[in-house]
């Protein structure tokens, strides 16, 4: 998909954000505690709420920018690869969610620089600085319960 237009970009990032949700929606599937299956249901939730933003935005509507940055414990950062699977422990399943929501803030970034239309780079980064939040609501459960169990 060549990404030369506001229209592009925001199908794109919709596509990302099904994706996103389609993850989460696994996961909670896997999922072998009500805990984990209820967090991945609330994420997969929150990614079809930013896909419903874009289609907003494509539609007309103009959104309120995110106000502040959000912190980085870049826990997942030093952290191996995972792959997608059915036997997915509640580690492996946190660590894939940081390196997910970890690619969806860089693309979100760099979409925001693909753009010269300021309504959409707002947008864009917006959705970054929440993709971020998600990161790092995984990293202190990840430090909460898994780094705290070592």
């Amino acid at each position: 998909m060549k990404l030369d237009s506001v229209e592009s970009i925001l199908e794109f990032a919709m596509q990302k954000e099904q994706e996103a949700h389609d993850l989460y929606v696994g996961l909670a599937r896997q999922a072998k505690t009500p805990n984990m299956k209820a967090t991945f249901e609330g994420f997969a939730r929150e990614e079809a709420g930013h896909k419903a933003k874009l289609q907003a935005v494509k539609n007309g509507k103009r959104l309120v920018p995110a106000e502040k940055k959000i912190l980085d414990l870049r826990i997942g950062d030093h952290l191996e690869e995972v792959e997608a699977s059915a036997d997915l422990d509640y580690q492996q399943a946190l660590i894939l969610a940081m390196k997910a929501e970890k690619n969806a803030y860089r693309l979100y970034h760099s979409l925001a620089q693909s753009t010269d239309d300021a309504d959409t780079k707002e947008l864009l980064l917006g959705l970054a600085q929440e993709e971020a939040q998600h990161k790092l609501r995984f990293e202190i459960e990840y430090d909460d319960v898994i780094l705290a169990e070592n």
